[in-house]
């Protein structure tokens, strides 16, 4: 009948299937306990009916064994010369990376297969060329790359695999990125490992441990297959924008590298050499069509981003290709030069202007220094006082920790009103409300204590910030100033608004050797232990001890300077000199300004303290 004569072709087909199978187990070079479990199975596959269910999980398993690389390897080149061509063609700058990346070229040229591959973790903000450094790196190597993108995962599943007793059951993602690759020494990118979820399946950041721990992963077992699989031959490249996401453990495995976020001058480098024949390429235009000068490259980054990485720079840069396009699409045969002030009628208003940026020293606002997932930003801390009964209110969808900061900053000026000339009764009857602006924005940590302080000591004072410095650094009730995270970010930030001094704890010094000696060139870093010198250097006027020294119209001519006077009302060394000397080392190519004038002063009164009031 027709129903045999269906199931005689089937099982004909069935066999010819089965023939091929073991043929393709035969050929393949295993590892003995693998080629034992998979003719194992293969002789159960040969029992079973071909149209059970059964029969369609075993049949694709062992095309999964048959499929996956066990001993195939990719020739690795170890020239090291020819490595750094490619590493320094594809990117700019990134020495740190590129060195290490050479290091274990260097490494494995010397020992051979014996070397363990490295797991690096590439943290920064978004757009400074994570993902793309990995690419370059197995270029470089000479090995296949396959990325896996982690964000969002929250099965545990998703790592280590399905069992083969679940319908539709699967190898995890690091099996079948090996399986994609094709050979046991890929380059493996786990991008976004710090958006990892966990929930009631498992966490899957637990499952990475095996996977990236040199001591256990040549013996790696997926639930699926349920084999050992040899994982020290892959090279693992992470990438994170903020490491406190990632689990301790899991971090503990990984080399961490630190990627920063580009300079001004960076940024144009990159333009021109990169983003710029990049954009032309992909809308059709070329050098007959258009010529982007430097200037109107600089007037974009000016203007239009103020962001650690290049993604929105390439968008304009791309935006401007575009509008050319369209010109040559509608008959404009002419190149079109674009210069810095032709900008503006291209791309529209400017986001971004020196408008932003502090004009003038004021009163109850100060510069400081934050760290976000984005890179360094610049926050603007203000402080009003107004009658009341001594409440403080705090705003700017501020966390815990920065109102602890704010209260530890009141209580250290409270504390010690008398030794720094603050008259006491200036906390009595009056409300102190603080705010950083940018309000839709939750901000959180111990970096702005020192920036809060000095706005509330501004304010009770009555004396001006000086806008030309930034500041960042934790503050505690004694007035020390204890070292921070994130130095070459925040100071990248301020670069990007044009500030060229930054006062940085003491403790910090040691992270100025990261910093490139280019920046340190443009920037002037002081570094500080206690709050008081801090207000030295900010404060318009300030003297410890003794308050703040207002404008007279007159003055006795006795004293050669106004440090000689203050220092006959105190018995103390002139201020600029104390301030230098208490203010550690200084790392830049430009001294600290000194921001009190010599002006012609009334004589203080007999207490020596307080305020001096103006000439009638």
């Amino acid at each position: 009948t027709l129903r045999n004569q269906r199931a005689e072709t089937g099982k004909e087909e069935s066999q010819d299937d089965l023939a091929e199978l073991k043929i393709k187990i035969n050929d393949k070079k295993l590892p003995d306990d693998v080629s034992k479990e998979a003719y194992k199975q293969f002789g159960r596959l040969e029992r079973m009916h071909p149209d059970s269910s059964e029969a369609n999980i075993l049949r694709t398993y062992l095309d999964w064994i048959v499929d996956l690389p066990w001993t195939e390897s990719s020739a690795e080149n170890l020239d090291i010369m020819h490595a750094k061509e490619i590493l320094d063609h594809d990117h700019f700058d990134l020495q740190k990376i590129k060195e290490r990346i050479l290091e274990h070229l260097s490494v494995r040229k010397l020992k051979g297969e014996k070397a363990k591959s490295p797991i690096i973790c590439f943290a920064g903000p978004p757009g400074v060329g994570k993902t793309s450094l990995g690419k370059s790196i197995a270029k470089a190597m000479n090995r296949e790359f396959v990325r896996l993108s982690l964000g969002g995962v929250k099965d545990e599943a998703e790592i280590r695999g399905h069992r083969r007793t679940y319908v539709g059951a699967m190898p995890g993602r690091i099996i079948q990125g090996i399986k994609q690759a094709k050979t046991i020494n890929p380059v493996i990118m786990l991008d976004e490992i710090d958006k990892l979820g966990a929930d009631y399946k498992g966490d899957p950041s637990s499952a990475l441990l095996e996977v990236l721990d040199p001591e256990q992963n040549h013996s790696f077992r997926d639930n699926y297959l349920g084999l050992p699989y040899n994982l020290s031959h892959v090279m693992f490249i992470a990438t994170a924008n903020v490491l406190d996401q990632i689990p301790g453990p899991l971090r503990d495995r990984m080399e961490i590298i630190q990627l920063s976020g580009y300079t001004q001058e960076e940024k144009l480098a990159i333009s021109k050499k990169y983003l710029v024949p990049k954009q032309m390429d992909e809308n059709g235009v070329g050098d007959k069509h258009i010529h982007i000068t430097d200037d109107a490259l600089a007037e974009v980054i000016r203007g239009f981003t103020r962001e650690a990485g290049l993604r929105n720079l390439e968008r304009h840069i791309g935006s401007l290709c575009r509008k050319v396009a369209k010109k040559i699409a509608c008959g404009e045969t002419a190149v079109t030069h674009i210069f810095g002030r032709t900008v503006d009628e291209l791309l529209g208003p400017r986001p971004y202007s020196q408008e932003d940026e502090r004009k003038y020293d004021e009163v109850g606002v100060a510069t400081g220094l934050a760290w976000t997932a984005g890179g360094g930003e610049i926050l603007f801390i203000e402080a009003m006082k107004m009658p009341g009964k001594g409440m403080i209110q705090l705003t700017g969808q501020l966390g815990d920790v920065m109102k602890e900061s704010a209260m530890a900053a009141i209580t250290y000026l409270k504390s010690h009103a008398q030794e720094l000339g603050i008259d006491e009764s200036a906390f009595e009857g009056f409300d102190f409300h603080i705010h950083v602006p940018a309000g839709a924005t939750p901000k959180d940590g111990p970096s702005a204590g020192v920036t809060l302080a000095t706005a509330i000591a501004s304010l009770i004072t009555g004396s001006k910030i000086t806008k030309e410095f930034a500041m960042t650094g934790e503050i505690t009730l004694t007035g020390k100033v204890l070292p921070v995270g994130g130095i070459k970010e925040k100071a990248l930030a301020a670069m990007r608004c044009g500030i060229k001094n930054i006062i940085i704890p003491f403790g910090n010094q040691k992270d100025l050797a990261e910093i490139p000696e280019e920046y340190k060139a443009t920037i002037n870093f002081v570094a500080v232990k206690d709050v008081r010198e801090v207000f030295e250097l900010c404060l318009v006027d300030w003297v410890e001890g003794v308050g703040v020294l207002a404008h007279a119209s007159d003055s006795d001519d006795s004293f050669e300077s106004d440090e000689e006077e203050v220092a006959s009302l105190r018995g103390a060394p002139p201020l600029l000199a104390t301030a230098r000397r208490g203010a550690g080392a200084v790392a830049g190519a430009t001294k600290v300004r000194k921001y009190t004038t010599k002006r012609k002063r009334k004589k203080p009164s007999e207490s020596g303290r307080g305020r001096y009031s103006d000439a009638a």
